[in-house]
């Protein structure tokens, strides 16, 4: 798919809010609703868009414990990986799973309700996993910035890219 210079107004105004009403967002790119309504569809249906949703305040909900975890597994099993990962995925502490290269094989950012909580969840499920190696664990003491979910959609982003 092609996306020209009001696909990607279009994009970065549903990033910054998904609640714009489609005549609120037709104005903001300087397109008729209708034609406006056709692109986001678009959009959708081209995998651009892959939903909407409501970002929580995690602390006011109780869950003051975040964290980074690197995890090392052996490889002494020959289905080490997807074995780890469909456990990971099952771990509803586990926000995001990242396979990464370097001195560890996974990154997991962690969310818990405490410090005791995320203890439990360390000792009593993640350590047992099978081929488990290695865990270093990293307290989040403050969040600076937090827009992992947001890309940078700015004029600069766009002349680089192939699309």
């Amino acid at each position: 798919m092609q996306i020209d210079a009001i696909d990607w107004r279009i994009l970065a105004a549903l990033q910054q809010n998904g609640r714009l009403s489609n005549q609120d967002l037709a104005d903001r790119v300087a397109l008729s609703p209708s034609a406006c309504l056709r692109r986001v569809r678009m959009l959708e249906e081209n995998g651009l868009i892959n939903g909407y949703h409501a970002q929580l305040n995690a602390q006011k909900l109780g869950y003051e414990l975040e964290a980074i975890v690197h995890i090392s597994l052996e490889r002494s099993r020959d289905d080490w990986h997807e074995h780890f990962m469909e456990q990971i995925k099952s771990f509803d502490e586990v926000a995001a799973a990242y396979v990464v290269a370097g001195t560890c094989n996974y990154i997991l950012h962690i969310r818990c309700q405490s410090l005791n909580a995320f203890s439990n969840f360390i000792i009593e499920r993640l350590n047992p996993l099978p081929t488990m190696r290695d865990i270093c664990s990293y307290i989040v003491m403050k969040t600076i910035k937090n827009h992992l979910s947001n890309l940078p959609l700015d004029d600069k982003s766009r002349c680089n890219s192939s699309g």
